[in-house]
């Protein structure tokens, strides 16, 4: 059965909530971890190793996404992404979402099935449902916002947290390295060109299946690039009271991005290094022959509370914060 045409002319006020929850969940297929889906007051979802992780991100427009940048499907995918990286940088199969949304009653309702539809692309990817959720009003307000809860399965193994690195140990990187921050600098210069760049942005991509792939590799610490590498090695380090050397030499800077940092007069390594919303995964682990295919070793743990650039203090910030 096929989802249902979007509802062209009217607004969420003229469908209703449960109208518009109904037009975004009918039609989609569930996996079989979701032993019950939307519909009840809460969703069932297999948890066959007794434990579940869980993680959830709020998106604000004009901070998060902008639909003058992206689509809403590009800006549904995304929801999703940001969301289920944390899942997998435990270590952990994704296996539900849930998906909370408020936005002004004359919002078209075409735009929030987009929406929608984006979330279950990219719930398909990674191979799970959106077993649901809430919608909401936001009164007088004018900005949409979404937020996304993940859940995982660990499948037996112990989670990979970001406290368990070592001295010794080597640190690797799965998925792309300043794309988005390489995206966002084009799409703020009023281009909307490379596709390739600026999508990167739009819809990131992280190696779901490279999580638990690493917690099976013997990963002893691993955490979801979304502020930056630097900065979220940072957190790594402090959790696990250690020092990270990163070597520029092993980081790859595809020929793209240097392209367009040139355009632009920007430093594609910095894009690297700082950028976030890749969603790539960053780990540790106690061997180069641990290390699993698909990924690449970027650097070593050492003694120290600190992260440095080829031996050295990086100058500038090290990545996204909130309220700075």
């Amino acid at each position: 059965m096929r989802p249902k045409p979007p509802v062209n002319g009217q607004t969420v006020a003229d469908v209703g909530e449960f109208g518009l929850i109904r037009r975004v969940i009918s039609g989609r297929a569930q996996p079989a971890s979701t032993v019950l889906g939307p519909g009840d007051d809460a969703a069932v979802v297999a948890a066959a190793d007794g434990r579940v992780v869980a993680s959830t991100d709020v998106l604000v427009e004009g901070v998060h996404f902008r639909l003058d940048w992206s689509s809403p499907e590009q800006v549904g995918r995304k929801a999703v992404a940001v969301n289920l990286a944390d899942i997998a940088a435990m270590g952990a199969v994704p296996t539900g979402v849930l998906v909370g949304l408020a936005c002004p009653g004359r919002t078209e309702a075409s735009m929030i099935e987009a929406l929608a539809a984006g979330m279950w692309q990219e719930a398909a990817r990674a191979r799970v449902g959106l077993v649901g959720g809430d919608m909401a009003s936001t009164g007088t307000g004018d900005v949409m916002m979404i937020s996304i809860s993940a859940l995982g399965d660990l499948r037996g193994r112990a989670p990979v947290t970001r406290g368990g690195a070592l001295p010794g140990d080597i640190v690797a990187v799965c998925g792309r390295l300043g794309w988005a921050a390489a995206g966002l600098a084009v799409l703020g210069r009023g281009f909307r060109s490379p596709v390739s760049v600026v999508n990167a942005h739009r819809n990131p991509e992280p190696p779901y299946e490279a999580g638990p792939q690493a917690a099976e590799a013997g990963a002893t610490a691993m955490i979801d690039v979304s502020d930056g590498l630097l900065a979220d090695l940072e957190h790594l380090a402090e959790a696990s009271g250690i020092a990270i050397d990163v070597r520029t030499d092993l980081l790859t800077v595809d020929q793209k991005l240097v392209d367009v940092a040139t355009a632009l007069g920007a430093d594609s390594m910095h894009w690297v290094l700082t950028g976030g919303e890749d969603h790539a995964l960053a780990a540790t682990f106690p061997e180069p022959a641990a290390v699993p295919d698909g990924w690449t070793a970027i650097g070593t743990v050492t003694r120290g509370r600190a992260v440095t650039v080829d031996g050295k203090p990086y100058e500038g910030p090290a990545g996204w914060q909130h309220w700075r």
